[in-house]
């Protein structure tokens, strides 16, 4: 319950504030990324890639979507798989999901022949969104684990 919440509080965040304003470099970190990833942090592999799959639909149906429905699906029950799991510590997790999703991402637009998917794309844009979503990280995933640490 308190996973989806986030999901969702990250999904209009990004919409409503982050997407609009204007970053150095033109990129903007992935809240919904992050929220996913506590939650699966908290809750583990089954309910991280559950969770994530319905963030994942929320983002394919959110505007501007541009790529295909069930893209972003797949990639987030993926991430919140392998956040679930776990790869050592919790920092050594977020950052492992942090650089595997928009790479991801950019695997599966170009298995279904996304023209987006460009090498500019993977050079100049991708570098940029991990950055960003690297440094809001401590705080997003603080917010979405914090229940799990107060008892």
């Amino acid at each position: 319950m308190i996973g989806g919440v986030s999901v969702v509080l990250a999904m209009l965040a990004q919409v409503m504030l982050v997407n609009r304003v204007p970053l150095p470099a033109g990129g903007a970190p992935d809240l919904v990324l992050l929220a996913v990833i506590g939650a699966a942090l908290v809750r583990g592999p089954g309910p991280g890639a559950v969770l994530g799959f319905f963030a994942g639909l929320l983002v394919d149906v959110m505007p501007p979507s541009a790529h295909l429905m069930g893209q972003y699906a797949f990639v987030l029950a993926l991430v919140g798989y392998v956040a679930g799991r776990g790869a050592g510590g919790p920092v050594t997790t977020v950052v492992l999901c942090v650089l595997m999703a928009p790479l991801l991402a950019a695997a599966v637009g170009g298995l279904i022949a996304d023209p987006r998917v460009t090498v500019a794309t993977l050079t100049e844009q991708v570098p940029v969104t991990i950055v960003y979503t690297l440094l809001v990280s401590p705080v997003v995933i603080w917010l979405t684990t914090r229940k799990r640490f107060a008892t």
